[in-house]
C-alpha cells in the first residue's frame, strides 16, 4: 500500500505529468479504493497489447501508458533492425483514440522509426492490409473493439499483418516491462518528425487499394446486379469506423437499397445511442431494427466500433419477425457459400483449408468434411488464424476461410485479421444468392442444420473486478485444473485438455498425449453426445469465460440442452 501511495503522490506532484492529469488525480484525495485501483499495477501489456479504462494512473489508458508501451515496442523494432521499414498506425472513433495514435507515432519517430498514420479513423482490418502493402515491420491500432465507452486499447501487429504471436509477443512484452523510468521514454514534436521524414500521413489511396481487394472476394457479382433492386439492407456502424467503407464497397458491388441508421452513422466515442457498442448485445439493435421494420429490410447488419466484428439479423418471411444470428451462424453461412460455389466453379484450391478457433462451432468440422477440406483448429484469438495464413504460404496448402465464434471472420488473405467489411459484403451476396432461389438467410441456415446437424453454442461470463477479482479468477482456474470433473451437467467428461500444461487426457482410454498448440491458460472438456466446454480468463476484461456447445436432434432440443448446460456451468463456478 505504501508503494501505491508513493506512486500516486509522484503522479500528483511531478511536472512530467500534465496539469490536467495532476488535477484529475488530486481530486481523488481520500478515495482509497479508486486510488488503489488506478495504481496497484501497471496496465498490463499482454500478448495483444493494452486495454483498459481511460484515465490518469499506471493502471489506466492515457498518453503516458501509451508512450511507455510504445517505447518498449520501439526498442524491440530497433533490435530487429526494422526502423526503416516503419510502423503503420490506425485508430477508431473512441475517446482519445486520435491522441493516443499520434503519441505512439511521435514516440516511434523519436526512436528513429518511420511511421505511417491514417488521416482519420479507419477499420482495424484496413491497418492489417496497409502494413503489408507498405512493407512495414509492425502496426498499431488504437481501439478497445466492442468494450464499453470508458475503455480504449492498443493492439500490436507484426510484419505478416496478424496481431503479434510467439515469439514476438513475449519478446515485446519483455521490452515493455523493462521501461520503468519515465525519463527513458522518448518523444518529439510532430513538425520535427515530419521534417526528419519519420511521420507520413496515408489515406484515400490506401482505401481504394483495400476496397479493391474486398471486391475480389465476390463470387457472383452478376447475382448482386440481378437482385439489387429487390434486396433491402439496413446497416448501423454503431458510431464506429464502418460507415464509409461498408457503404462504399456495397455501392461498388451494385447494392442499391442500403439504409444506414442516421444517428449511429456518426463516429462518436461517447456512443450516445448505445450503452454498450457491441453487436452481440440485443440492446444495441433497437434503432436498426426499428428502421428495418420501416423499410421491410431483408437483412439487418451492425459492425462494432473498429469494424472487425459483424452482427446479423434476418427477416423470417414466414413469421415477419427478425431473427438474430450468432457469429457461428453467419460465419458458417459464408463458409458454406464459399466452399459450395468454389467447388461448383472449379476454383477450390487443391489443398483448401478452413480455420477456426477451439471455441467455434463444431458444425465447421462437418462442413469441412463434406467438401473434403482440411480443418485447422487454433487457440482463441483471430491472431492465431492470421498466423496460419503465413504458415500455409510455406507449404502447398491454401487458406479459404477463417472464423471465430465472437462475430469475426475473414475471406481472402489480403488482411490477417477478422474483417467485418468483407463479412458484410459476402453475407449480403449470400443473402441475395438465396433470395434469387426464393429463400431467406434463415431458410438457408435451417437447411444447414438439417444437412449437418443441430449445433448450438453459448457463452457465459463471470465478471470479477479489481485485485480481489483477479485472485478469484485465478482460484477458479486452479480449482478446475486440479479437480477435474467426471461429469458436467448431464454429460460425461470423455477427455480434457489443459493448454497451459500442453496435455490431453483421454479418460476412457486412460491415455495422456501432447497438445500441439501454444501454451495458454485454457481448459477444454470433450463431453459425451458431441457436447463440449471450454474455460479461460478473458485477455481484455476482468472476466472468466465459459464457452460451450451441444448437438441436438432438432433446434428446440439443441436449445434446451444448451440452456441446461449453461446453468450447470454457472453452478460449477460458484462451488
Amino acid at each position: 500500500m505504501d508503494k501505491i501511495k508513493e506512486t500516486y503522490r509522484q503522479w500528483c506532484e511531478s511536472e512530467y505529468f500534465d496539469e490536467a492529469t495532476r488535477e484529475e488525480l488530486k481530486a481523488l484525495g481520500g478515495n482509497e479504493e479508486e486510488i488503489t485501483d488506478r495504481f496497484y499495477q501497471r496496465l498490463a501489456f499482454g500478448t495483444g497489447g493494452l486495454r483498459g479504462v481511460i484515465g490518469a494512473g499506471t493502471n489506466r489508458m492515457n498518453i503516458y501508458t501509451v508512450r511507455q508501451a510504445t517505447q518498449g515496442l520501439a526498442n524491440y523494432i530497433n533490435k530487429m533492425q526494422g526502423a526503416d521499414r516503419g510502423v503503420a498506425v490506425a485508430y477508431d472513433s473512441r475517446q482519445m483514440s486520435d491522441v493516443f495514435a499520434k503519441e505512439a507515432c511521435l514516440c516511434l519517430a523519436a526512436n528513429g522509426i518511420r511511421t505511417y498514420i491514417f488521416e482519420s479513423l479507419r477499420p482495424t482490418p484496413e491497418l492489417s492490409f496497409a502494413l503489408r502493402e507498405l512493407g512495414c515491420m509492425a502496426g498499431i491500432v488504437i481501439t478497445a473493439s466492442h468494450n464499453p465507452r470508458e475503455y480504449n486499447g492498443y493492439k500490436v501487429y507484426w510484419e505478416d499483418g496478424a496481431q503479434i504471436t510467439p515469439p514476438h509477443d513475449k519478446n515485446i512484452m519483455e521490452e515493455v516491462a523493462k521501461v520503468t523510468s519515465w525519463e527513458s521514454i522518448r518523444t518529439m514534436e510532430e513538425s520535427d518528425a515530419r521534417v526528419a521524414g519519420l511521420y507520413h500521413v496515408i489515406g484515400e489511396e490506401m482505401d481504394e487499394k483495400y476496397r479493391r481487394e474486398l471486391r475480389k472476394q465476390s463470387i457472383h457479382p452478376k447475382i448482386i446486379q440481378d437482385m439489387a433492386k429487390d434486396f433491402t439492407i439496413v446497416y448501423t456502424p454503431l458510431h464506429g469506423t464502418g460507415n464509409v467503407p461498408v457503404r462504399s464497397v456495397l455501392a461498388e458491388l451494385g447494392f442499391e437499397k442500403v439504409y444506414v441508421e442516421q444517428q449511429q452513422k456518426i463516429p462518436d466515442g461517447a456512443f450516445p445511442t448505445v450503452s454498450y457498442p457491441n453487436p452481440e448485445d440485443p440492446k444495441a439493435w433497437e434503432r436498426a431494427l426499428a428502421l428495418a421494420k420501416e423499410k421491410d429490410a431483408d437483412l439487418v447488419l451492425a459492425t462494432d466500433p473498429d469494424a472487425d466484428r459483424l452482427g446479423v439479423y434476418c427477416k423470417d418471411s414466414k413469421t415477419g419477425e427478425y431473427i438474430s444470428f450468432t457469429g457461428n451462424m453467419s460465419g458458417m453461412l459464408i463458409a458454406e457459400y464459399l466452399l459450395h460455389e468454389k467447388k461448383a466453379m472449379g476454383t477450390l484450391p487443391k489443398r483448401p483449408v478452413l480455420v477456426e478457433t477451439i471455441v467455434t462451432t463444431d458444425m465447421a468440422k462437418a462442413v469441412a468434411a463434406a467438401y473434403g477440406v482440411e480443418l485447422v483448429e487454433v487457440l482463441t484469438g483471430f491472431k492465431y488464424i492470421g498466423e496460419q495464413i503465413r504458415l500455409f504460404e510455406e507449404d502447398d496448402r491454401e487458406y479459404v476461410f477463417g472464423l471465430e465464434e465472437s462475430y469475426g471472420c475473414l475471406a481472402g488473405t489480403y488482411a490477417r485479421d477478422k474483417d467485418a467489411v468483407v463479412a458484410v459484403m459476402l453475407l449480403c451476396e449470400v443473402a441475395a444468392f438465396y433470395k434469387k432461389q426464393g429463400m431467406t438467410l434463415w431458410d438457408a441456415m435451417v437447411a444447414m442444420y438439417e444437412r449437418y446437424g443441430y449445433y448450438k453454442e453459448g457463452l457465459t461470463s463471470i465478471e470479477k473486478k479489481g485485485i480481489s477479482g483477479k485472485e478469484e479468477i485465478a482460484a477458479i482456474m486452479d480449482k478446475l485444473r486440479s479437480q477435474i470433473p467426471e461429469q458436467l451437467g448431464d454429460y460425461q467428461v470423455l477427455a480434457h485438455r489443459d493448454y497451459q500444461k500442453g496435455i490431453r487426457y483421454d479418460r476412457i482410454k486412460q491415455e495422456e498425449s501432447r497438445v500441439e498448440l501454444p501454451e495458454s491458460n485454457v481448459l477444454y472438456y470433450e463431453l459425451s453426445e458431441n457436447a463440449w466446454v471450454c474455460v479461460r480468463p478473458s485477455g481484455t476484461e476482468p472476466k472468466i469465460k465459459f464457452y460451450y456447445g451441444v448437438k441436438g436432434n432438432s433446434l428446440s432440443d439443441a436449445e434446451a440442452k444448451l440452456k441446461e448446460l449453461g446453468k450447470d456451468l454457472l453452478a460449477l463456478a460458484d462451488k
